[in-house]
């Protein structure tokens, strides 16, 4: 019998599988023919706890029995910032919520469609990790160094800031430096799991290096209206460079491996989850993707200390002061009186006076930003401006060397990028930032100067 068969006799989605395994083991014994074996599906159907201990279909009987008591979950809430998020967005964002771990989401006005949760997504589940909730890149970051320079040296000395970009960064999914770099990261525990035991050779050989996609490091122009001591910056203008980047080729390893994991161990019942599929904490598999994310963390923080070292050697001057902020992770959080698990897939920790980095565009300005704490968006705010153009789409509209001299009219150097990064296929970052006025203050504004992507058409999720 097939499945189809199986379904028009009245056996549940959830419980094929085991009748299927019935109907195998009573064919080896040659005891039932077709239509026995069909009378006697309809009659374990019918009184499942008859059958509890029959030699051959007693697993679905079991199975039938779970299925009666199964109580479907009901679709956690979320709150929504910004009103102009594709609807496919919000479709990932009710799948999301409907996970049975899930408690509570928040989507970010910077939203877009992603994989699993999107972009923008952000989302509490109990006692529970989603690998792919955190993101592909586990730990794309942000990180603000406020260099102790004159501001206008940008303008008088823009050709050694480029240099010191050029020569200190590299870019793409084969950028590695000649001379190994050294970080402590290097000397912690990489065989907590086998994938980053394996990935560590990798891992060293990237240390200090951008990803491909939207990732970028740039130099610009700092203002600050009013003195923030949490920064221990009077007002006043500054020189500043800001990087986004992740923890590469590792993390991406890490998530594929351990959402494989999750996806072969999703119940019949969900399977139409797919890359939503979670790991409960008190498992093995759930232990060692939550130990190999933390260390993703502390990896792809030691990409930017490496890339900011680097490039303030270059330049010739000391780091007064910084911000940086992880928007791709989870987090152990109580939210509810609850510990929950704070999954934020291109959000920004925003909890009361924690400061954060949000970038716009090469076009537009980022700005650092102190949190208000509001419960209601799980203490989150946006990553960024938010994509409007798909990749696609963007390259097949612009020409990069046009936008490239457009830029440079507007006094923005662009060193290299792919036309799917213009500044048109995000959305505009003080809209954005108009949208989630509850959830952040705006402590600086950065206004980018010089820029530089990766230049060689490679993708990453955003």
């Amino acid at each position: 019998m097939n499945t189809s068969q199986l379904r028009k006799l009245g056996v549940p989605d959830a419980c094929l599988t085991s009748a299927i395994q019935g109907i195998q083991s009573a064919a080896q014994t040659g005891e039932f023919r077709g239509s026995e074996v069909k009378r006697l599906i309809v009659s374990v159907i019918e009184a499942p706890a008859d059958h509890v201990a029959h030699p051959h279909f007693a697993g679905f009987a079991k199975a039938l029995i779970a299925e009666s008591a199964f109580i479907p979950h009901k679709r956690a809430p979320y709150k929504t910032w910004g009103t102009d998020i594709d609807p496919a967005a919000h479709a990932q964002m009710e799948q999301s919520c409907d996970v049975p771990v899930s408690r509570r989401g928040a989507l970010m006005p910077d939203a877009h469609v992603g994989y699993g949760l999107p972009i923008g997504g952000v989302l509490a589940c109990e006692n529970a990790v989603i690998p792919y909730a955190v993101g592909v890149d586990i730990a794309c970051r942000m990180k603000l160094s406020v260099f102790d320079l004159p501001p206008s040296d940008l303008d008088d000395r823009l050709s050694h800031f480029q240099t010191a970009l050029e020569k200190g960064t590299l870019f793409g999914v084969g950028g590695v430096h000649e001379r190994r770099q050294d970080h402590a990261v290097m000397d912690q525990d990489w065989s907590v799991t086998r994938i980053t035991r394996e990935q560590k050779d990798k891992a060293w050989r990237q240390l200090g290096t951008s990803g491909s996609g939207n990732h970028f490091v740039e130099f610009g122009a700092l203002t600050l209206t009013e003195p923030a001591d949490d920064l221990g910056l009077p007002a006043g203008e500054y020189i500043a460079l800001l990087s986004h980047s992740g923890s590469r080729g590792a993390g991406t390893s890490v998530c594929s491996t351990y959402s494989s994991i999750a996806q072969s161990r999703l119940p019949k019942r969900y399977t139409d989850l797919g890359r939503l599929a979670w790991l409960d904490l008190d498992t093995e598999a759930g232990q060692e993707y939550w130990a190999a994310m933390n260390l993703m963390g502390d990896y792809a923080a030691a990409n930017h200390d490496v890339i900011h070292r680097l490039v303030s050697k270059l330049v010739g001057a000391p780091i007064r002061t910084g911000v940086e902020n992880h928007h791709n992770f989870a987090w152990k959080e109580v939210h509810d009186g609850q510990e929950l698990i704070v999954h934020r897939k291109g959000a920004t920790p925003a909890g009361k006076g924690v400061l954060g980095v949000i970038p716009g565009s090469m076009a537009d300005p980022a700005f650092i930003v102190r949190g208000k704490g509001n419960a209601e968006s799980l203490n989150s705010a946006s990553h960024g401006a938010g994509r409007c153009m798909s990749r696609t789409k963007a390259n097949d509209m612009y020409t990069w060397r046009a936008v490239q001299n457009d830029l440079k009219k507007k006094g923005i150097t662009v060193i290299s990028a792919g036309a799917d990064e213009v500044p048109y296929a995000y959305k505009r970052i003080l809209e954005v930032m108009a949208q989630q006025q509850d959830l952040v203050e705006t402590v600086a504004r950065f206004d980018p100067k010089i820029v530089k992507m990766c230049g060689d058409g490679s993708k990453a999720e955003d």
